[in-house]
């Protein structure tokens, strides 16, 4: 167990390294929150993988209806089945893509909160919130 479970706490191996003081990070711009670089983070692009989730889930959609038509199961059963079968195909196939989406909106989210609380705090005349 070399990882730390609380954020900001060292781990087991890096008690010696985290005795020295660690030099303070220069507050974060008032725009938003932090980058990886200690700038100001981009907004994260969220139409990329949502066009390409939503793409890859009618692909797997169409595939299966036009196997299960080939196969021989007539119209409209064959459009149920496929449907429902490809919900399932879609979760374990499109599942790192759909992580990346997932990820993009929390951070999304994250930005529009601190953006939000920042606008406020400027409203009443305070300090931006970090």
């Amino acid at each position: 167990m070399a990882e730390s479970s609380i954020p900001g706490t060292p781990a087991a191996g890096e008690a010696a390294a985290a005795s020295a003081p660690a030099p303070v990070p220069a507050p974060a711009a008032a725009s938003g929150p932090a980058g990886p670089d200690g700038g100001p983070a981009a907004r994260p692009r969220i139409a990329p993988w949502l066009l390409l989730y939503t793409f890859g889930r009618l692909a797997i959609a169409v595939a299966l209806i036009a196997l299960i038509w080939l196969v021989g199961l007539p119209g409209f059963p064959a459009l149920l089945f496929g449907l429902l079968l490809s919900m399932p195909i879609a979760y374990l196939v499109l599942r790192p893509v759909h992580d990346r989406l997932t990820e993009a909106l929390a951070a999304r989210s994250v930005a529009r909160r601190t953006a939000k609380e920042d606008l406020r705090a400027r409203l009443e005349g305070g300090e931006p919130a970090e």
